[in-house]
């Protein structure tokens, strides 16, 4: 049986943590479609759905194990 765990609203500064990434770029990646955009939560304040955030990390750790190694020639 599988356990559905209630979503979560994330703020900038465990958005930081989780992924190692500045503000500004990770509003430059979600204005080209390759970062979760945040959702309005009120007139100022913004956040990051938890799930979103962990899939993104995740996809990112899959892409670097799927890169061929490229070694320097000496």
């Amino acid at each position: 049986m599988e356990v559905q765990r209630a979503e979560r609203f994330l703020r900038w500064p465990e958005v930081r943590q989780r992924t190692g990434i500045c503000r500004s770029h990770a509003h430059s990646l979600a204005a080209k479609g390759q970062f979760p955009k945040p959702i309005k939560l009120g007139s100022r304040a913004s956040a990051w759905v938890e799930s979103q955030i962990d899939q993104w990390v995740t996809d990112r750790i899959a892409e670097s194990c799927a890169a061929p190694v490229q070694r320097k020639e000496r």
